[in-house]
């Protein structure tokens, strides 16, 4: 648990120095054409990513698939989440964010909501792991419905923004 927490805040100043970074990156047009596409890229791969494992979990509570199928799926689709999200802090920098926008700061507390998340999501699935001969207890089947919509929230969240952000 201590490493989760250390994880967390580790994260948490990434962001905070991505976000600090960003103010004083100037992209030319071209960068900025490229950071576009890569941010486009890189949601792909990550929210992607997301709703496979999302997708499995929702087999599995219809019966469809076995647990382990869940924690397989999550296993292997663990680096392209990290990598997609990774990729969004990284090319966010050369798009101009505006901080002083609250919609931007918005996006921003949902990124950092996502990446916590995240550890905790892998800390739930640790936990799952011993569950699989048995009954999973309702506790850990109710944190995990509450990982997963902090999950959806926040990619689709942070999208929307995004979107928007990118119309304005």
């Amino acid at each position: 648990m201590w490493l989760l927490a250390a994880l967390g805040v580790l994260s948490s100043a990434v962001i905070s120095g991505a976000c600090w970074m960003s103010g004083h990156v100037h992209a030319d047009a071209t960068l900025q054409t490229a950071a576009r596409f890569f941010h486009v890229a890189a949601l792909i791969v990550g929210l992607g990513s997301v709703l496979a494992v999302d997708w499995f979990a929702v087999l599995w509570l219809l019966g469809r698939r076995r647990l382990s199928d869940i924690l397989s799926t999550a296993c292997t689709l663990q680096v392209p989440i990290w990598l997609g999200l990774a990729g969004l802090v990284v090319t966010g920098l050369f798009l101009r964010p505006n901080l002083q926008s609250p919609l931007t700061l918005l996006k921003l507390g949902l990124v950092l909501a996502v990446t916590v998340n995240g550890l905790y999501a892998h800390w739930l699935g640790q936990r799952l792991e011993r569950c699989q001969d048995e009954e999973v207890p309702r506790r850990l089947l109710v944190q995990s419905g509450v990982a997963a919509a902090v999950s959806q929230t926040g990619w689709w969240g942070a999208t929307l923004i995004g979107y928007l952000n990118s119309q304005s």
